[in-house]
């Protein structure tokens, strides 16, 4: 091999570290927590603040680091194919020349963004300051393709990505870092968490479902209506007529003393139909924010839940969304019992109704709500079937006994944490 072919396959290898070089960083960066990286400086440790100041101008540094990946597979391609078909007959310089791009996407592209997005707070730190020179030399550049690209994508009526996503997830990451610290306790924690956790709910997730639901028939005798109006305890009840699916109005606790007031408490002379309000519905699939966007600028605070098939599936209020940021509100008419009844043995007996983000804001549990609001639907969608009374199922970190059902509907069960009761077999056999 001539000196010139070896100088050649020199500049192959360097643009190989190069290319090497510029994933990893663009990975690290990427998947970087600025909050952490954040907590790194202010511990002193040497480039965390490089990382920050990449992060920074984010626009400007991954374009130069996609640039300079881009220029690196391009020099090298053609330097190789220079090289290989002016030393190897054809078929034999095709071979080498695939065995070369396995070899540069391997090694030059795929293991070190692998490796960097593992780790991608320490190899951000690490590689801050290569990374700034490779920023310097070829931001300009990167800076005036990224205009050029999104004066096409304007033109063709595109806009760019969407970060709140994004923003999302620093801020999850940024009150957790927090809480851990101790700067920020435990109810402010779950509040601004309920504030973050709301823009991925919809209206079905926080309901009161219809089977929980007091609602009152209009046929009914006026006095057995107000006796369950006194009994619910509720300011406002639906009132349907004919078949539950069919609401006519809401019947409010005001004007319904009103009339009775009018008529000198004489039930059997007021008649309903006339004192009821218009019945609102919406959509079980609206945002909550959505939502509560229009409870403030309806001025209402009631509403009646519907399928796309019009068909009543619940009711929404007003607290149940600040419920949502605040965690469950108590009055003195409301219920003392919340569903859970913690045991001495360290297990828990639970309403199926119960639902599972209230149990993970009270106890710190992690359980999942992705498939399943309750904590009787998260059994049901684990266990994969109705279970029956009895049957018990172990699933995160957790004993799930069946206790009481009703019709296929379970409506109590105990909750037993795995460690502890394999903590307390092995104390009894010691």
């Amino acid at each position: 091999m001539s000196s010139g072919s070896g100088l050649i396959g020199g500049i192959i290898v360097a643009l190989l570290l190069l290319s090497a070089l510029a994933a990893a960083v663009r990975a690290s960066l990427w998947n970087a927590s600025r909050t952490r990286l954040g907590e790194l400086q202010k511990r002193g440790i040497r480039g965390a603040g490089s990382a920050l100041r990449l992060l920074a101008d984010e626009d400007r540094t991954m374009g130069a680091l996609a640039l300079a990946k881009m220029l690196a597979v391009a020099l090298a391609g053609g330097l190789a194919a220079f090289l290989l078909f002016h030393q190897l007959p054809p078929l034999q310089a095709s071979l080498a020349a695939i065995a070369l791009i396995v070899v540069f996407a391997l090694f030059g592209l795929v293991l070190p963004d692998a490796y960097a997005a593992r780790r991608a707070d320490r190899v951000a730190v690490i590689l801050s300051g290569p990374a700034q020179l490779m920023v310097a030399i070829l931001g300009p550049p990167a800076v005036a393709l990224e205009a050029l690209a999104r004066g096409i994508l304007t033109l063709t009526g595109s806009n760019g990505a969407d970060e709140t996503h994004t923003m999302h997830e620093e801020l999850r990451e940024a009150i957790d870092l927090h809480a851990k610290d101790g700067t920020v306790i435990k109810n402010d924690r779950d509040m601004l968490s309920g504030i973050l956790a709301m823009q991925d709910l919809e209206v079905s997730d926080i309901m009161v479902h219809r089977t929980k639901m007091t609602m009152l028939d209009i046929e009914e005798d006026a006095k057995e209506i107000v006796n369950t109006v006194l009994k619910s305890g509720h300011t406002r009840l639906p009132v349907w007529k004919d078949n539950p699916d069919n609401i006519i109005g809401v019947l409010h606790a005001k004007n319904l003393f009103a009339a009775l007031q009018k008529h000198n408490g004489d039930a059997t002379k007021v008649d309903i139909e006339d004192i009821l309000l218009p019945p609102w519905f919406v959509p079980d699939t609206r945002a909550i924010p959505d939502q509560l966007n229009a409870f403030l600028k309806r001025k209402s605070h009631f509403a009646i839940v519907v399928d796309e098939y019009g068909e009543v599936q619940g009711l929404v209020t007003l607290e149940d969304i600040i419920e949502e940021i605040v965690g469950d509100i108590k009055d003195e008419h409301d219920a003392v019992a919340t569903g859970v009844r913690p045991k001495p043995d360290g297990s828990y007996l639970v309403d199926g109704g119960v639902a599972i983000r209230d149990l993970n804001r009270a106890f710190d549990w992690t359980l999942p709500d992705e498939e399943a609001n309750t904590i009787a639907g998260l059994v049901i969608h684990e266990a994969r079937m109705i279970p029956a009374v009895g049957q018990a199922f172990v699933f995160h970190c957790f004993r799930f006994e069946i206790l009481k059902k009703r019709h296929h509907q379970i409506t109590a069960l105990r909750m037993t944490p795995v460690k502890r009761e394999s903590e307390a077999a092995q104390g009894a056999e010691d």
